[in-house]
């Protein structure tokens, strides 16, 4: 649980920015209005929105509350404060089965484009599925950066973990191909595929992406399949507008948010999930390995609002 503490208190620092947009001004509506009226729901409405957590989300979280304040016929604007972080958390929350490629034979496809931190996450996700006991092999298929290939075999020897890679500019799906064939003899559990995404040519990132999924169906049917974006939490809408380009051209299962150490717009996490109704699985806050965490609704909203963890 160490390790956990120690990301909550860097989550509560990193969403510092966002927690001044966002909260700040929610309180200042909770202490200023006497009762509960349009205006009321619209002062919330607006500061959610600034704080990117977008139209869609927010539309429901108010939806939510006032259904909420209804049923529970509340009169006075400071009791809605919990109802409001609640529904947030609702919004949020990512279900069980979210992770269930950890717990099964699978390959994980990790796409995004370049500066997100793609490949940084994908060597930390190989560490964390290490430190549980998962035989992990890395494909280096992001042949089009040459960089990316150095940078994954830097963080499978963090993480002691085998790379597969290939020249760069060679065929990426031919790399996936060489890292089923090292994951089938190493009886591996997990395959994880750091991939290039570039979006400015979608045509050939789709026929990239189209050739990989071709090959693991074809040498693997059987395997559970995960497709993850990663996308920077410190471009806010952009990082929406990416998802959804990404989703256009692949079966997106989940979405990795980095850089959350010190953006203003945290408030995308929430953004997203509704938006397109893809959840974000793990959020990372900063370098180091332990940096990379599963998305907790609980834990997150608690960070954004300031408030203690239990």
């Amino acid at each position: 649980m160490e390790e956990k503490k120690g990301f909550f208190k860097r989550l509560v620092a990193g969403l510092a920015k966002t927690r001044d947009n966002i909260v700040s001004g929610i309180d200042a509506i909770f202490s200023g209005f006497s009762s509960i009226d349009d205006d009321f729901y619209d002062e919330i409405e607006e500061t959610l929105v600034m704080g990117d957590i977008g139209i869609n989300a927010t539309t429901s979280i108010i939806e939510d509350l006032k259904e909420k304040v209804k049923q529970k016929n509340i009169k006075d604007p400071a009791e809605c404060k919990q109802l409001l972080i609640d529904s947030i958390k609702d919004q949020m929350n990512v279900g069980e089965t979210a992770y269930e490629f950890e717990n099964r034979k699978s390959v994980v496809l990790v796409i995004g484009v370049n500066g997100v931190g793609k490949t940084t996450s994908v060597g930390k996700l190989a560490g964390k599925l290490k430190d549980q006991g998962k035989k992990v092999v890395l494909a280096a298929a992001d042949t089009f950066r040459a960089a990316a290939v150095e940078q994954l075999t830097e963080w499978a020897k963090r993480a002691d973990v085998e790379v597969i890679g290939g020249q760069a500019g060679s065929d990426p799906a031919s790399v996936v191909y060489d890292a089923i064939m090292a994951a089938r003899a190493r009886d591996a559990d997990v395959l994880l595929c750091d991939t290039a995404g570039r979006l400015h040519n979608k045509k050939n990132l789709m026929n990239e992406l189209g050739k990989i999924n071709r090959v693991i169906e074809r040498e693997c049917p059987d395997v559970f399949r995960e497709t993850l974006v990663v996308l920077d939490g410190t471009t806010g809408q952009n990082a929406l507008a990416q998802a959804r380009e990404f989703r256009e051209v692949a079966d997106i299962t989940g979405i990795i948010l980095t850089k959350l150490d010190g953006t203003a717009k945290g408030g995308i996490a929430v953004a997203i999930h509704a938006e397109l109704g893809i959840p974000v699985k793990y959020i990372g806050v900063g370098e180091s390995i332990d940096d990379l965490q599963k998305f907790d609704a609980d834990t997150f909203v608690n960070a954004l609002f300031g408030q203690t963890q239990e």
